[in-house]
């Protein structure tokens, strides 16, 4: 199998300019370029270029996938939003690594395993994750939890490691980070386990009224320079000056009020621990109902052959003969009929206390018909007397 690689990069808060165009297009001229997007796949050959340094100077979101089995994301977002002390608790060496610009922060996740070797595309993949960015820029923390489990699934966090906080919400992920959940191949099991000390989610979205609110008390020099910013083309960053400062004042009043305490908090040890009780639990449970399911099945079948054997009460006489016509056809489906029908007579012979002259009977049957090997072969089978 030839080896394949695909790479996507996506603009998302600024397009790329003409030098920015110019420089992507120095480092592969087979790429899809455009003033949002950078686009190539390899079935040969590797790619010229530095995704780390292509996120920092260019790009807001970049996937990777490649058929031996890494798959990864890399987002940038705002420092001002996202600083890096909030991200790095949930860093690993496997899983979710991040560092800092001087405007961003770049989170990198990755997923490997050699278990997906095989055929695999990329193209698609991005458009379903990007919402992902979005939440974090929202405040939303549970994708960096995910990224710490990814590396808790690869094994490269050590048992007695503690966990990182617990996002609010994880037990109830939206579908972007279900998908990227998938994405990253963290196991649903160990999600639910951990999501059992996350609070219920609240939006970290901040109401059109409060906004309002607080945009009325700005000066009103500084409304006018974010409308300048609008203006000429500078909303996205005008837009995370003015939300970054609401959260700011924001938390500083919530921390007036007082700060909840934080909850108890698992190694990586109890939570594999955990789940590995709750899939034995699955699994006991799953014998059980198949227990169940086969005991009715079982139940209905017996139910079912003894109403046939009360239909053939007293007509044992007609089916011996029958038996007998069928035998002599030397057809191999007439004696699968003729075994059938020795099958219902030996149990009306045992509802009857007869097993003795049913045996009887089938031992002249295997005399008369004793060079009919086919035959002789089926009784044999179905475990009739000899």
């Amino acid at each position: 199998m030839s080896e394949y690689q695909y790479y996507e990069f996506r603009a998302i808060d600024r397009a790329l300019d003409r030098s920015a165009l110019t420089a992507l297009r120095a480092l592969s001229t087979r790429a899809r370029i455009t003033p949002t997007s950078f686009t190539n796949e390899y079935s040969y050959g590797d790619f010229r270029g530095d995704p780390d340094e292509l996120m920092e100077n260019y790009f807001d979101a970049h996937l990777y996938v490649a058929n031996w089995g890494t798959r990864q994301l890399m987002l940038r977002v705002p420092v001002q939003l996202l600083p890096l002390s909030a991200v790095e608790p949930y860093t690993a060496e496997e899983g979710l690594r991040a560092w800092a610009t001087g405007t961003h922060v770049i989170l990198d996740f990755v997923s490997r395993s050699e278990d997906d070797y095989g055929w695999t595309e990329g193209a698609g993949q991005l458009d379903p994750l990007l919402p992902v960015r979005a939440e974090l820029l929202a405040g939303d923390l549970r994708a960096l939890y995910l990224g710490w489990l990814a590396a808790v699934e690869s094994g490269e966090i050590d048992g007695g490691a503690t966990e990182p906080p617990v996002p609010p919400g994880l037990g109830t992920l939206s579908p972007a980070l279900t998908d990227f959940a998938e994405f990253l191949r963290v196991d649903p099991d160990l999600i639910e386990i951990a999501a059992r000390a996350s609070a219920s989610r609240v939006s970290t979205r901040p109401s059109v009224a409060d906004l309002a609110s607080w945009v009325a008390e700005l000066p009103e020099g500084e409304k006018n320079t974010a409308l300048v910013q609008l203006l000429t083309g500078e909303g996205a960053s005008a837009a995370v000056d003015l939300l970054s400062r609401f959260r700011a004042d924001a938390a500083r009043a919530k921390s007036r009020g007082g700060a909840p305490a934080p909850g108890a908090r698992r190694t990586v040890g109890e939570l594999l621990a955990a789940r590995e009780r709750g899939a034995e639990e699955n699994r006991r449970r799953a014998a059980e109902k198949k227990a169940h399911e086969e005991s009715r099945l079982a139940r209905e079948r017996a139910e079912a052959r003894a109403r046939r054997l009360d239909t053939l009460v007293g007509k044992e006489a007609s089916l011996w003969r029958e038996a007998g016509t069928a035998v002599g056809t030397k057809l191999p489906k007439q004696y699968d009929h003729a075994v059938q029908l020795l099958t219902d007579l030996r149990d009306l012979a045992q509802r009857a206390d007869a097993v003795p002259e049913f045996a009887r009977r089938v031992g002249e049957l295997r005399e008369l018909h004793r060079k009919k090997l086919s035959f002789i072969e089926r009784l044999d089978k179905a475990g009739m007397p000899e």
